[in-house]
């Protein structure tokens, strides 16, 4: 299911046109996005938590011609599913 896809389920059940639902939707992602720059966590009971995790400086391997690199650190967005979730999923 992509964005449009999602966009038009949540339209058919929900009172609201697609153009409010996408907007809607629009909000939502920007709202974890704006809670995640700031390095805290988005739960949403049930479903997950989104937040951000620092990964280490590490070195790596250059596959053309084997030479070691460095591999700076870096933060990156994670999602960890919830038990209702990952019930549903079973």
């Amino acid at each position: 299911m992509n964005k449009a896809e999602l966009v038009s389920i949540v339209a058919e059940k929900s009172p609201e046109t697609k153009k409010v639902t996408e907007e809607i939707i629009n909000l939502f992602l920007d709202e974890i996005q704006e809670t995640l720059k700031t390095g805290e966590k988005v739960v949403l009971s049930g479903f997950g938590t989104f937040e951000v995790r620092d990964r280490a400086a590490r070195s790596g391997l250059n596959p053309r011609n084997g030479e070691v690199i460095s591999i700076p650190g870096q933060k990156s967005p994670a999602f960890k599913a919830g038990k209702l979730l990952k019930e549903a999923v079973k």
